[in-house]
């Protein structure tokens, strides 16, 4: 009985599949970062809602005290957001700026919408809406809604939800996923500009 003698991977051999494994990584690592990202967070329900009609009423708890959409005598800017949410997470920079750039004269407040915590699977809770409140720097209003309320009257078909209300409660403005602060001024200055 013969025995076939086992050849030693040479040196080279194994660097150049070294070197090939870590090309083929690299590679997928570019894939995956340079996919171009969706505008939205998607979501399977959708409220049925639409430009010019009247705003579903609300009130909340918000990190400013409490916010009553039917006491509100200016127009409002409301968010509803997922705290694990990217694109909503991203957006907190355009809606610190734009609550500055209009404080005074637009209401500005955000809602959490998703059953699910700043983990994207275990239940939202209060400490979600607080961590995600502290680690982004939010400064306008927001407030955890638990029973989803507001998001069932007015998500739409991803998170972020935008909605900008008029001083009569007319929706003027929805959309959803980030949306470029030159857009959201131009609606709110068309909202402000036509209550004059």
């Amino acid at each position: 009985m013969s025995k076939v003698a086992q050849r030693p991977l040479n040196k080279q051999t194994l660097l150049y599949a070294t070197i090939a494994v870590v090309i083929i990584g690299a590679i997928i690592a570019v894939a995956m970062a340079s996919r171009v990202p969706q505008s939205a967070t998607a979501v399977n329900k959708k409220a049925q809602l639409t430009v010019g009609q009247t705003a579903p009423t609300f009130s909340v708890a918000t990190t400013a005290g409490p916010f009553d959409l039917a006491n509100v005598s200016s127009p409002v800017l409301l968010e509803v957001f997922a705290t694990w949410c990217p694109h909503c997470q991203h957006e907190v920079t355009v809606m610190n700026q734009l609550s500055k750039q209009y404080a005074g004269k637009v209401a500005f407040v955000g809602v959490t919408g998703s059953p699910y915590g700043l983990d994207g699977s275990s239940p939202e809770n209060q400490a979600d809406m607080m961590q995600f409140v502290q680690k982004l720097g939010v400064q306008y209003p927001v407030a955890y809604d638990p029973e989803l309320k507001v998001a069932d009257d007015y998500l739409q078909g991803g998170y972020p939800t935008i909605v900008i209300i008029d001083k009569s409660k007319k929706i003027r403005y929805l959309n959803d996923g980030e949306i470029a602060p030159q857009d959201l001024s131009k609606a709110i200055d068309g909202v402000l500009s036509s209550a004059s």
